[in-house]
């Protein structure tokens, strides 16, 4: 009877651990495996890098050892899932997953739910259905929409304030989009949600064409480059998925030796290093702060908690038990100095 009854109680307390959770008074090292979509995507770069830098941070606050493996994907969605199942084997005690293919997570979810290795997907949002698959899934990164909305409002207020904006002076936005991946979420919402606030805004607009430039600074040059040989200076907006594509665009305003007094308005998406860069030159009008910074930090303090059981950092709130978001911000000339401290 006493033997059946420490089984039980055993069994209760695995069950409260919880996958992919050890004893936090014993655990003396953490291995977080990573997988990207593509290591040379700026933004993605650029938070690796501090995600990195926490995890040292991290190290000397716990005394924890946090030792990290970077996989990139180079586009291929097999090849991720290939790449999870490696880092599963390697003992990984949690896996962060910068999704290929936001609809094709099922192998990933299946592995990791086999294994009991928790999953932090991040920058990339899964299907929200998808999420809840399994209860050690979880996603950290910001809404879409709100991006596209910050935008809108941005192209709204540059439109209204300066009139040279209006080059023929018809009180009409004629606009072309960069936009990342076809089909993609992030794409696709934040163009519709940039068009519509800037019409909401009581904006007139005519849009005069797009292109699929994924994400890319050389791809977003080449298909302004052929915009601009179609519509040359009717175009007084270019709206950019993000800060790379943007940065593309004003490539081919400078190869194309176009007055600065003739550019049309440039805004971007993410708020990288190179894109606040080019708000501070004035080349870029305006972008939307993307928070790399605090996407990081939140990823960091998850795979923590998940593995030490300790509570989430206080900074963080896990919403719905599966999402941490961070908030965009709108950042201009005006604010420029306070967004790179």
């Amino acid at each position: 009877m006493l033997k059946r009854y420490i089984i039980l109680c055993a069994a209760a307390a695995l069950l409260l651990t919880g996958c992919g959770r050890k004893d936090e008074d014993t655990v003396k090292n953490i291995k977080i495996g990573v997988t990207l979509y593509d290591q040379y995507d700026t933004f993605i770069s650029e938070l690796m890098n501090v995600f990195t830098s926490c995890a040292s941070e991290k190290e000397e606050e716990s005394g924890i050892a946090i030792n990290i493996e970077t996989l990139d994907a180079s586009g291929s969605q097999t090849t991720q899932n290939e790449q999870v199942q490696m880092l599963i084997e390697k003992g990984c005690d949690v896996i962060c997953v910068n999704l290929v293919d936001r609809t094709e997570p099922t192998t990933i979810t299946d592995m990791a739910e086999k294994n009991g290795v928790p999953i932090i997907f991040f920058n990339r949002e899964l299907v929200s259905e998808d999420l809840e698959r399994w209860d050690q899934l979880y996603y950290v990164g910001a809404d879409a929409f709100e991006s596209g909305v910050l935008q809108g409002e941005l192209a709204a207020s540059a439109f209204k304030n300066n009139p040279a904006m209006d080059k023929n002076g018809d009180g009409i936005c004629q606009y072309i989009v960069l936009e990342g991946e076809a089909g993609h979420q992030d794409s696709i919402v934040r163009t519709e949600y940039s068009i519509n606030t800037l019409m909401e805004q009581g904006v007139e607009v005519e849009k005069l064409g797009y292109a699929i430039a994924n994400w890319n600074r050389a791809q977003a040059q080449t298909k302004t480059a052929t915009m601009f040989a179609q519509y040359g200076n009717r175009i007084e907006l270019i709206l950019a998925n993000n800060d790379d594509m943007a940065l593309g665009a004003i490539d081919e305003l400078k190869a194309a030796e176009l007055p600065r007094e003739m550019w049309p308005v440039v805004i971007g998406i993410d708020g990288t290093d190179v894109g606040l860069e080019a708000v501070k030159k004035g080349e870029m009008t305006a972008t939307v702060y993307n928070d790399k910074e605090g996407q990081a930090k939140g990823m960091l303090e998850l795979a923590y908690s998940i593995v030490t059981g300790n509570p989430l950092s206080e900074e963080f709130e896990l919403q719905d038990g599966k999402y941490i978001r961070l908030p965009y911000q709108i950042v201009t000339k005006d604010n420029l100095e306070e967004i790179q401290k």
